[in-house]
């Protein structure tokens, strides 16, 4: 696939998605989301593929959020079925994203981030949900996972008063999982995903997708309902779920298949 709005590079099972319109702060519109949408679509079903990690072009911004020019120059609004970036609204991805936010992560931007299951931010990151100073509201889950993964109370500070707060405040409320030195937020993502990628893929899978649909009943039940979860269910039916337990067994690294 051909792209014009952002750039793909595979690193073993590691895919790295660039957004790349940084002469507007890597701020999209729809025909970059219906592209960054084919590209994890295609990131999901690929088996080879077991970690992907988003950022920016260039050292200013990871995502300014939606194009306000565009959409104020009459330019069409609207995404695909993942929703902004082809991220906030893909809840079929079990496999582990992880956001390496090299700057200004605004609003859709840091919708984006915190559709991932992690973030690593390097220290000149700024994160806001400013759509009220525009006559706007983060719509695209934002107002939604901010305050179910910091607390009510500290996500209402940030959304009513569309404050920006820095790398170092967001690790202390506990959005973002580490702050590195500006231009080392892509070499530490890869040292996570590589830490990751030494676990089976399956597990990784199943632990994802447990806590997600976990999440969403009560603890009682999902601890009743866990095993009969679909990647649970495959990775206990796996190679891998053989693989490990021998490996351990005969004292050597287990081979992972990731089936």
């Amino acid at each position: 696939m051909a792209l014009q709005f952002s750039k793909v590079t595979r690193k073993g099972p590691i895919t790295i998605v660039t957004l790349s319109r940084p002469e507007v702060y890597n701020a999209l519109h729809i025909d970059a989301h219906f592209e960054l949408n084919k590209v994890f679509d295609e990131f999901t079903a690929d088996p080879d593929q077991w970690v992907a990690i988003v950022t920016g072009a260039g050292d200013k911004a990871f995502c300014a959020g939606n194009d306000l020019k565009w959409q104020a120059a009459g330019g069409k609004k609207g995404w695909d079925k993942g929703g902004f970036a082809g991220l906030t609204s893909r809840f079929d991805c079990d496999k582990p994203i992880i956001a390496a936010v090299n700057g200004v992560a605004m609003g859709g931007g840091f919708e984006i981030a915190l559709a991932c299951d992690l973030i690593i931010a390097s220290e000149n990151a700024t994160f806001a949900l400013p759509e009220p100073h525009v006559g706007l509201a983060a719509l695209a889950g934002g107002l939604q996972r901010l305050p179910r993964q910091i607390g009510l109370k500290r996500a209402m500070g940030m959304i009513l008063t569309a404050r920006h707060v820095k790398a170092r405040e967001g690790l202390e409320l506990g959005f973002v999982n580490e702050v590195v030195p500006q231009g080392e937020a892509l070499a530490a993502a890869e040292r996570w995903a590589e830490t990751i990628c030494q676990n089976s893929p399956m597990s990784i899978r199943a632990s994802k997708q447990a806590i997600r649909m976990g999440m969403a009943v009560s603890l009682e039940q999902a601890i009743t309902e866990q095993r009969d979860y679909p990647a649970v269910t495959a990775m206990a039916a796996s190679q891998d779920y053989i693989e490990g337990p021998k490996a351990f067994s005969e004292k050597r690294p287990p081979k992972w298949l990731g089936k």
